[in-house]
């Protein structure tokens, strides 16, 4: 029900009383944890479009300005849109089915987003915000775009899901529970009666201990299920291998790259030394020219010698071998991100093709000999924390392939770094030149050509081709 100076509204919605109180709250910030089929989605839809409709009154403000955020865009939509769309039918004025967004009768919009575009959210102000399923967010969403959309205009967030480990959702909830200044609820299954003890024990059945305790008592502590590298990298912090890393002016500065083309390109910088692998800095941007990461590896310390050139190599995967009109050229062709890496001052080796399986052991095999900093590759380490395989809930078993999510580049990257890192800490000797597997029209594989040579090809071709 939506109270106006002027009238009553009733909307189709009753309140669980589990949500009362979040209603009712009068923080600016609000973190639930709720276990599954609690009703947290409705519940916060609801508040946004209370608080829309209420703008004027509250804040003497209009045009407000509102967003649902989730995880993907494709699971907003399923999740959320329906939802948006009915319970704001008797106010709405106008919606778009393409672009996500409902306008009701005061002028507020209220619009569904997916975090794995974040840039789509820049640009404009919010009045509030819904991070459903925070846990499963790349962490900088909140820091780099979201948080200063509020700035302005003293919007409000609220951060909703289920646990994954000790992530960055568990610190906001953590945080949440020491402060006043937000409305903090755990909802488990076991106190809240939601769903039937006959419900909960067919569940109890049918899951794993670790993800009953995860879905329904809402655990921070379970094991994040299917999780690839969670075991080592909580062996890395308890053995103080995640720490304050300086760089090391005596080591080659090298990076490891998982390129994406129109998606997030994750970079690794690291250091052997000691025979250790010194992981000092984390970089991840989307969308951007093959220049922006030349520009970003130049920007670090000890990473060019005294004549400007790179002192590492740069690992990179066989797709860089590809044309792409983000690595093009000056007449606008698409290039090899190759070429470009080289013309940018790069010093670019192609990683051995290898099974994704195989790149993971090597992970695995390679984790105990890694040191972090533990500031700059924060992101970069959450990643790790998550990254798991695909979990098939009809035949109840884990995937043979990885999640596909924010963790997927950074973890890319790694496997990258993995299986390159022990050829430069090999002792120093006369370099080889980096060879390109070219497929043959008869399906034979190709690899006499050097980069060099592929360039110098190359541009033989495009010379005669514009003659």
């Amino acid at each position: 029900m939506l109270a106006t100076p002027s009238n009553v509204i009733r909307l189709d919605y009753s309140a669980r009383e589990q949500f009362k109180p979040f209603h009712k709250r009068t923080q600016r910030w609000a973190s639930i944890v709720a276990h599954r089929r609690a009703g947290k989605t409705v519940a916060c839809i609801m508040d946004l479009i209370d608080d829309a409709m209420r703008i004027g009154q509250v804040k003497q403000l209009e045009h407000g300005r509102y967003a649902y955020v989730a995880p993907f865009l494709a699971q907003a939509k399923e999740v959320a849109w329906e939802y948006l769309k009915r319970f704001a039918e008797p106010i709405l004025a106008n919606k778009n089915e393409s672009e996500l967004w409902c306008e009701l009768t005061n002028g507020s919009r209220i619009r569904i987003h997916g975090a794995d575009n974040p840039d789509r959210l820049r640009g404009g102000y919010l009045d509030g915000v819904i991070l459903d399923e925070y846990a499963d967010m790349r962490p900088g969403v909140w820091g780099e775009v979201i948080r200063p959309m509020l700035a302005d205009r003293s919007g409000s967030a609220v951060f909703i899901g289920t646990p994954r480990g000790r992530n960055e959702f568990w610190q906001v909830c953590e945080r949440a529970k020491a402060s006043d200044d937000w409305f903090y609820a755990m909802l488990r299954a076991s106190e809240t009666g939601i769903l039937s003890e006959s419900e909960l024990d067919a569940a109890r059945a049918d899951m794993t201990p670790e993800q009953f305790a995860q879905e329904f008592e809402c655990s921070f502590e379970a094991a994040i299920i299917g999780a690839y590298y969670g075991q080592l990298i909580a062996e890395c912090e308890s053995e103080g291998r995640i720490l304050t890393l300086d760089y090391d002016e005596h080591a080659p500065l090298h990076t490891a790259w998982d390129l994406g083309v129109g998606d997030a390109t994750a970079i690794w910088f690291f250091q052997i030394v000691g025979g250790d692998i010194h992981i000092v800095d984390a970089y991840q941007a989307n969308g951007m020219a093959v220049q922006h990461y030349a520009d970003i590896i130049k920007s670090r310390p000890f990473s060019l010698d005294a004549e400007g050139k790179r002192t590492g190599t740069d690992f990179v995967p066989h797709d860089a071998l590809q044309r792409s009109y983000t690595a093009s050229g000056p007449d606008g062709k698409a290039r090899q991100r190759l070429e470009v890496m080289l013309e940018c001052g790069m010093s670019p080796r192609v990683v051995p093709s290898h099974r994704i399986e195989d790149g993971i052991s090597a992970v695995r095999q390679s984790l105990p000999r890694c040191r972090f900093d533990t500031e700059r590759c924060a992101d970069g380490l959450e990643a790790l924390r998550q990254y798991r395989t695909e979990y098939d809930e009809r035949a109840k078993v884990f995937k043979n392939t990885p999640r596909h999510d924010w963790t997927s580049h950074y973890a890319d990257a790694m496997r990258y770094l993995a299986v390159a890192w022990q050829e430069v800490a090999k002792p120093k000797e006369r370099p080889k030149p980096v060879h390109v597997f070219e497929a043959q029209p008869d399906g034979s594989v190709r690899s006499n050509l050097t980069v060099h040579e592929l360039i110098k090809r190359n541009a033989k071709l495009r010379k005669e081709r514009e003659r």
